[in-house]
């Protein structure tokens, strides 16, 4: 079994422990992080997308300009750019990157966050044009000759593209935690994103996009992606001093918006049961954080976090995002000592068809932790 690593990738040093605040392009350390990426041995890195972001089509392509084998995830939201134009863009970046460019659908979690950019629909609304979307540039990719298309949400006529992706299309990605997510990624996501929940909620939600995908008639599944922050040192409890600190300065940063969308009201839900979970999911950063985007830690030495990511790949996932708080730092650190053991267990796994030891310790041995 293989499985893949998925990063994020940053523009300049500010990070949320640091708070340096830097909004703009820092070009010298940009490149050392892409040079960082391709050391640890990641696979993908996220162009992550919002309103006040830089352009992430741009940076793609800067990653595949300065890399020979990281690929990056354009985060697109479909608004912001009409299907066509972005099938042509992502089918340019994918021949600038030979192949390396994946497509991940954010169909929106806030309304206010829409509305800075002129969209006023609805969350079904948004889902239903996200499904639209995919569908357009699907056959933008495709088509041979060329097509009119009238939907809900986009018309136009005699459409030809020239511009081809590498390998015919390229992986289509759709993350989310309510129905309307499941409904779409199932039915058309090559990959499906999850936010890191404890193993029994992440199984259910694996299961409900794997029901979606049968109820569309699919004999496939989307790939699963699962995403966490990890917080590592050499033994457990300096893990977890590192881990205070962390939170202590996650906290300071003032009061929190109330967030919109299911899958941050299910990280709050979920920490409000308890701070850890299994292995090692601790979840007090999303309280800190309001669970705005990807915000549950794994804490402990590299091992128990390896091992706790093997619990999630022994689930189902397929794709696992890591990236730290000290960000650089942490993704240097997270190629010596973490990807190596998880390639290592699975390596192990297929050559002799058993577990290695890193797994022995019970899942649950954790969850009644208190942090130092």
């Amino acid at each position: 079994m293989t499985v893949e690593f998925i990063s994020a990738v940053n523009v300049n040093p500010s990070n949320e422990l640091n708070r340096l605040g830097r909004a703009g392009i820092d070009l010298p350390f940009f490149t050392r992080y892409v040079n960082a990426l391709e050391d640890a041995g990641f696979d993908y890195t996220l162009c992550a997308y919002a309103s006040s972001f830089q352009d992430q089509f741009a940076i793609a392509n800067q990653i595949v300009a300065r890399s020979e084998r990281v690929a990056p995830i354009v985060a697109l939201r479909p608004n912001t750019i009409y299907p066509t134009v972005a099938a042509k863009a992502l089918a340019t970046l994918d021949q600038f990157g030979a192949g390396r460019a994946v497509v991940h659908f954010i169909s929106g979690g806030s309304d206010a966050e829409q509305a800075r950019e002129g969209d006023y629909l609805t969350k079904e609304q948004r889902y239903a044009r996200t499904a639209e979307y995919i569908d357009v540039v699907r056959k933008v990719w495709t088509s041979t000759e060329p097509f009119d298309h009238e939907g809900e949400f986009y018309k136009f006529e005699n459409f030809l593209s020239l511009v081809r992706p590498t390998r015919g299309t390229i992986p289509v990605s759709v993350g989310g935690s309510s129905a309307e997510a499941y409904r779409v990624g199932g039915s058309r996501g090559d990959i499906f994103g999850l936010w890191g929940e404890p193993l029994a909620d992440t199984r259910a939600q694996i299961d409900a996009v794997n029901a979606q995908a049968a109820a569309a008639g699919r004999t496939d599944r989307p790939r699963i992606w699962v995403t966490f922050r990890p917080i590592i040192a050499a033994t457990e409890e300096l893990a977890w001093e590192k881990a205070e600190r962390t939170l202590a300065v996650l906290q300071s940063g003032g009061p929190r918006v109330e967030p919109q969308n299911v899958g941050s009201q299910r990280l709050l839900e979920i920490a409000g049961r308890q701070d850890v979970h299994d292995r090692a999911l601790w979840t007090p950063t999303a309280t800190a954080t309001g669970a705005a985007g990807a915000s549950t830690a794994l804490v402990g030495t590299p091992e128990t976090v390896a091992a706790a990511i093997l619990d999630y790949v022994d689930l189902g996932a397929d794709l696992i995002s890591i990236r730290g708080y000290d960000n650089l730092n942490d993704l240097i650190d997270y190629g010596r000592h973490i990807l190596p053991l998880v390639r290592q267990e699975l390596a192990h796994r297929e050559a002799t068809g058993q577990r290695g030891p890193l797994q022995d310790e019970h899942p649950g041995a954790f969850a009644e932790r208190t942090p130092a």
